[in-house]
């Protein structure tokens, strides 16, 4: 416990003080030591009054040097890790109230290995713990690699990190039983060639999360903590001793400034997204952030229903308030900054809901940056509106408990939401808590529980006392209800299928209708598919079918659309489902590869990384193989699983569109076995 206290703090203050510590140089050398045994030897050189941690320590201490050796059969480890005694302290340290064994200015660790194979690869991780007499620093993502051979040649470069040399030929055949270069794509021989979905289809999601966008920021308008403040800052401009023009201006200028503050809250993600490309969508399949997704709902939606107050620190209000004194331009923009701050209580939850929502590989950043477009322009677009028109401020609806009702509903929103966050964590770690039939459950006792509220049998903490029912109230209400009739219908199983029959409405937020306590189905539809790469190819060789490569993921929205509502169409159903093989490929699966899969590739965008789960693996095929990342994506292969048929697709929403790339690729499929054949017979 005082260890990781220790680490804790630490690492707060490395990023209180804005910098990154790196005060260890690491060295790699391997020499020959018998006919078949070699030493790896590690050497750390450490800046002045630094030390680093011996590998043998108690349990309660520091965090010790440690080596962790991918299990490879191509090489043994023989013996323990070998510690050198040069600079070596063994003392009591005051910090952890123990004695400790710390190397000071040079460390030197030495691993003896024994060649089972002609060549080896000896692939690990190197973690370590640093401290001065301050401060301490942990680094525990530090991979290395030696190359080498029986003669002592060194194969590659003995490196870590990003500059680790490793061969994608021998990587890719082992892995897929593919290579990027045995790869070729016959010319289209059909028509219909649906070449232009993907791009067109990403332009359109973009939009849509715009529109999202865009609607959530009309709703935190109608929030106790935005709508008081559009008469109060309009009047401020309009009213002051100067002329009309100017203050028209100004508040054209204060709704532009809303805008850039939401927009400049996506940038971050830009830069991240541009360090891996399906960085967005490992943080949108991640187990631990989606349980905090869902804690952080819960706790949005409670402070919704009035039992607490969501608020940012005063002295973040402070430092802006003081900013808006500047005059000018920048006291325009400290003025909207301000908004953004006090209005969070409300708005929280609405760009939680987007920030989420977004993180997606599907659109990648850009997906944010239109959401938060949308969010801002809607937030900032009264504003100017209303400067233009002042008359339309009579419009306006008086202030009053309705607004209070706006955000109770949200809250009961953010209450379901956050089931579809642990939902994405169930998943993907196939935990089995959220079956269909359980989701579906809890989401029919939200909105009945909701429809209750609106019709005035629920009241919450801030609620005033309700004489009559209005009649947008009412007619809300019933919208609810019949919403909530429809969750029922979930519960009806598709005589085809053997499944429960999907919901339109919550396709991509309900789990898959396979995914099942009473009727639970592997594939999508009932249909035959495999989920490992060589075994599909395998079989498609034996039947002698071409092959629809299906890189989808248990948390992806269009996948799940695609699947539950263009597959069961009779035409494409009969296609997959006779004429081809289906390989689906989840790049969001959290199951860990076996120890031998478990290695370091090339990032396609330079740099390495680690396969830890078969997620990693099948996302760094598609990215290798395809130079794609967004999902869902569909490729037609031969049987060999060697040639493209027809260009790939993704999100494909139209019918007729997907049936005619499916029978586009069938036609190629024959035709090139008719020549195969007529090849054969001259």
């Amino acid at each position: 416990m005082k260890r990781y206290l220790l680490l804790t703090l630490s690492v707060i203050s490395f990023f209180s003080q804005g910098q990154i510590l790196d005060p260890v140089n690491w060295k790699f050398e391997s020499n020959k030591i018998g006919d078949n045994e070699f030493n790896l030897n590690f050497s750390a050189l450490l800046e002045d009054d630094w030390a680093i941690y011996s590998h043998y320590l108690e349990d309660g201490g520091p965090l010790p040097t440690n080596f962790t050796f991918t299990p490879n059969s191509d090489y043994e480890l023989v013996g323990q890790l070998i510690e050198q005694d040069l600079n070596r302290v063994t003392k009591h340290d005051s910090v952890f109230d123990m004695v400790v064994t710390k190397f000071y200015k040079e460390a030197r660790f030495t691993q003896r290995i024994k060649l089972v194979a002609n060549t080896a690869s000896i692939i690990g991780n190197l973690e370590y713990m640093t401290c001065d007499d301050t401060q301490c620093t942990f680094k525990p993502d530090n991979p290395f690699m030696f190359s080498i051979s029986l003669n002592g040649e060194t194969l590659a470069k003995e490196t870590s990190g990003i500059d680790m040399v490793i061969d994608d030929n021998k990587v890719n055949s082992g892995l897929y039983g593919l290579l990027p270069s045995e790869m070729s794509a016959l010319e289209t021989v059909c028509q219909n060639d649906t070449l232009t979905i993907v791009d067109s289809e990403n332009k359109n999601s973009l939009w849509g999360v715009f529109g999202l966008g865009f609607l959530g920021g009309l709703l935190a308008l109608l929030t106790p903590c935005v709508f008081p403040m559009i008469p109060l800052t309009v009047s401020f401009f309009t009213k002051k001793k100067t002329e009309r023009s100017s203050g028209i201006s100004r508040a054209i200028l204060y709704g532009f400034f809303i805008l850039m503050v939401y927009l400049i809250l996506s940038i971050p993600f830009h830069l991240i997204d541009s360090i891996n490309p399906d960085i967005l969508n490992e943080i949108s399949t991640n187990v631990i952030l989606n349980i905090l997704f869902f804690v952080i709902f819960l706790f949005f939606a409670f402070s919704f229903f009035g039992y607490y107050e969501l608020t940012l620190p005063s002295s973040w209000t402070n430092k802006t308030s003081q900013g808006e004194n500047l005059g000018g331009v920048l006291g325009i923009f400290f003025m909207a900054l301000t908004l953004a701050i006090v209005s969070f209580s409300c708005t929280g939850p609405i760009l939680g809901s987007l920030l989420a929502g977004s993180l997606t590989a599907e659109g990648g950043a850009w997906q944010l940056t239109f959401g938060m477009g949308g969010f801002g322009l809607a937030l900032g677009l009264p504003f100017a509106l209303f400067a233009m028109f002042p008359n339309l401020l009579s419009t306006l609806p008086k202030s009053g408990g309705w607004l209070n009702t706006t955000k109770v509903v949200l809250g009961f929103l953010e209450l379901a939401l956050a089931f579809k966050f642990l939902s994405n964590a169930d998943l993907v770690k196939h935990w089995g808590l959220l079956k269909i039939e359980v989701f579906l459950g809890i989401w029919i006792i939200i909105f009945l529980c909701l429809a209750l509220y609106l019709f005035g049998k629920v009241k919450f903490p801030h609620d005033s006392a309700l004489k009559k029912l209005s009649f947008v109230r009412l007619g809300f209400g019933m919208v609810v209800l019949l919403f909530t009739f429809y969750l029922f219908s979930g519960f009806q199983i598709n005589k085809n299928t053997k499944t429960f029959s999907p919901l339109t409405l919550l396709s991509g937020l309900a789990p898959p209708v396979g995914y099942s306590l009473f009727y639970p189905n592997e594939c999508p539809n009932n249909f035959n598919c495999f989920k490992d790469l060589k075994e599909g190819v395998n079989f498609a060789k034996q039947v002698g079918k071409p092959i629809i490569l299906d890189f989808t993921g248990f948390a992806c929205v269009n996948c799940r659309r695609m699947e539950e509502h263009i597959w069961p169409d009779p035409k494409i159903d009969a296609l997959i489902r006779e004429k081809f093989v289906l390989i689906s490929l989840y790049v969001d699966d959290k199951k860990e590869l076996t120890k031998d899969e478990q290695i370091f590739v090339n990032r396609i965008n330079g740099g390495t990384r680690q396969l830890k789960n078969y997620g990693h693996k099948w996302a760094h095929f598609q990215t290798q193989f395809f130079q794609s990342n967004s999902q869902p994506f569909y490729v037609l292969l031969d049987s060999e699983g060697k040639t493209l048929l027809n260009k790939p697709i993704g999100y494909t929403p139209d019918v007729e569109e997907y049936a005619s790339f499916l029978e586009c690729g069938l036609e190629a499929f024959i035709t090139q076995n008719k020549k195969a054949s007529i090849f054969e017979l001259n």
